[in-house]
C-alpha cells in the first residue's frame, strides 16, 4: 500500500511516498502529477519497497522532468538501469 501526502514549497508541489509504489498506486499517483500545475517533485525517504513498474514509472517521470528526492540508493540503481534500458 502507497500512502501520499502533499507539500507545497514556494511553486512546488512535493509528494511525500511512503510504502510500497507498485500496482494501483502508481495510477492513482499518476493521476495526482497530471492534475497538478506546479512543478511536481517525489520525495522516496519512506518508500519501502518499490517493484518493476513502480521503477519503470519513476523513470519516466524523471525522463518528463519531475524530480526524486531522498530515493534509496536501491531504487536509484534501479532506475538508473532503466534509463539504460530504453
Amino acid at each position: 500500500m502507497l500512502k501520499i501526502r502533499m507539500s507545497i514549497q514556494g511553486d512546488l508541489t512535493i509528494f511525500i511516498l511512503s510504502g510500497r509504489i507498485e500496482g494501483e498506486s502508481i495510477s492513482e499517483l499518476e493521476n495526482l502529477i497530471n492534475a497538478e500545475k506546479r512543478p511536481v517533485a517525489l520525495d522516496l525517504g519512506e518508500v519501502t519497497l518499490a517493484g518493476l513498474a513502480g521503477v519503470r514509472f519513476l523513470a519516466r517521470c524523471e525522463q518528463t522532468g519531475i524530480k526524486i528526492q531522498n530515493c534509496p540508493a536501491y531504487i536509484r540503481e534501479w532506475i538508473s538501469r532503466e534509463y539504460g534500458a530504453s
